[in-house]
């Protein structure tokens, strides 16, 4: 019996003297978050990552040369971070409540660029609205907008055009 207690205590101190993984800043979390928006679906192509380097460039006032060294950083990040948890907390520390909802615009902007919707990144929509402190229904809005913004920018689409 002290040698079960014993080997459970040991167990559980046997990661004390291993660093503790690494937490993402913001910047390269947000980054990440956009890459696994776009990947969320089965195609992940370059109008998505055109968008991705235009809303880096324009959230921290960058070069889209910069933008694209950000993205792929946070390709890599993205592919090892696991959970979108991991994401989401350096997120809430770099955008304040308020101005979360813009997020949502964005990563949504990533997700309709292929000019599609899939389940997969519905289902990421709603856990990441959940994660940042907003309702699923923000996240409608901010898809709602995204597609009457960007269909209403389309040539084709204009008023005038008709």
């Amino acid at each position: 019996m002290l040698n079960i207690v014993k080997n459970l205590l040991q167990s559980l101190t046997a990661g004390a003297d291993r660093p503790a993984p690494s937490i993402p800043d913001g910047k390269h979390a947000l980054a990440a978050l956009l890459v696994r928006a776009a990947r969320a679906s089965e195609v992940y192509d370059d109008r998505q990552i055109a968008q991705i380097d235009a809303i880096l460039a324009r959230r921290f006032t960058m070069s889209l040369q910069e933008a694209d060294a950000l993205r792929l950083r946070g390709a890599a990040l993205e592919a090892r971070a696991g959970d979108t948890v991991h994401l989401t907390r350096p997120i809430k520390d770099l955008v304040a409540l308020e101005d979360r909802p813009a997020l949502l615009e964005d990563l949504w902007r990533v997700i309709l660029a292929d000019g599609g919707r899939h389940d997969n990144e519905d289902g990421l929509m709603r856990l990441v609205s959940n994660l940042l402190g907003l309702a699923d229904r923000q996240s409608a809005f901010a898809r709602q907008y995204v597609m009457t913004r960007e269909n209403a920018l389309q040539p084709d689409h204009s008023p005038l055009a008709r």
